[in-house]
């Protein structure tokens, strides 16, 4: 199992860097850069000229890449070319709003779609199963930011039954924090929850017709036990993949929800920072984004190997 994850981790190294290397050579190829957003309409080809030579932008693509990640390894990851704030401290300070709603929005999809899929699967044809379907076709079919909309009008302008604006740390209120983050997370959930509830259900239809829960039941164990421990640790791995996977989509997701609820995370630091096309604060952005989705497959790993014991035991690819 040590040695299975020590290689995932040192796999995370050559993506980082491809990651990097396409969104620096993409932001140093699209025309303008932050000379022009910062000199604006007071343009001057002197005071531009020194502008990039002062931040570097005047070199070639490979130099100035070598350079940010040469910072980057010595944990120095910039200053913006705007407030002039280290990077990795803007970062920090917006990060554990937008990983807060990412585990909520887990948390969310994990509570509704378990439970939802698995007695849809058990109880195939009901009205139960019909239930999960439609709310998994209407959940899929409605964009987060729409949801967003629905949910930002009734129940906090009209009714005014939670806030719709602003954040609250978690280490000053759990209640007004969670307040503040419930409509976000309902909003950034729904979809992956529907996309999760029918894969866990297709995945419980084909484990339940396998011969070891046939097996299980010929021995006249409670149908309970049947499910949980046999049918259910078994129909999880393919669903477990899939959240891994949706992390990268709820990253994406959280720059749209933070903007639409005005909440001050990485997501819309990221969109501050492309279009003030500020290419430091653009890079830790990715770097951050990446890492958080390296992170979230590397849990999937660990988890992989209490699901799966082939893994744990090092025979995986016996």
């Amino acid at each position: 199992m040590r040695e299975y994850l020590v290689k995932r981790f040192f796999m995370m190294i050559p993506t980082l860097l491809g990651i990097t290397l396409v969104v620096y050579s993409v932001l140093l190829l699209l025309p303008g850069d932050p000379v022009d957003v910062l000199l604006g309409q007071e343009y001057d080809e002197r005071i531009a000229k020194q502008l990039r030579a002062e931040w570097g932008l005047d070199e070639p693509i490979v130099v100035q890449y070598g350079k940010w990640l040469w910072h980057i390894v010595q944990g120095d990851w910039g200053r913006s070319m705007f407030s002039r704030k280290p990077v990795f401290d803007e970062v920090l300070n917006k990060l554990p709003l937008t990983l807060e709603l990412i585990v909520l929005a887990l948390l969310f999809e994990v509570i509704i779609s378990v439970p939802a899929g698995v007695i849809s699967a058990v109880k195939p044809y009901t009205w139960w199963d019909y239930g999960a379907s439609t709310f998994a076709l209407v959940g899929v079919s409605i964009p987060s930011f729409f949801l967003g909309i629905l949910l930002f009008l009734p129940f906090g302008l009209w009714l005014g039954w939670l806030p719709v604006q602003g954040y609250v740390p978690l280490r000053e209120s759990v209640i007004d924090n969670l307040r503040h983050l419930l409509l976000p997370t309902i909003a950034l959930g729904v979809a992956r929850t529907a996309i999760l509830t029918r894969l866990i259900r297709g995945s419980m239809l084909e484990v339940i017709r396998q011969e070891y829960v046939t097996t299980a039941r010929a021995k006249g164990l409670m149908e309970a036990i049947v499910i949980n421990k046999h049918a259910l640790k078994n129909a999880l791995i393919p669903a477990v993949t899939v959240m891994g996977l949706q992390v990268g989509f709820l990253v994406g997701g959280a720059i749209i929800i933070e903007r639409l609820f005005a909440l001050p995370g990485i997501g819309s630091y990221g969109i501050d920072a492309i279009t003030n096309r500020d290419y430091p604060q653009v890079l830790g952005f990715i770097l951050v984004s990446a890492l958080v989705f390296q992170a979230a497959n590397l849990a999937v790993d660990i988890v992989y190997c209490f699901l799966d014991p082939r893994i744990r035991y090092g025979k995986a690819e016996k």
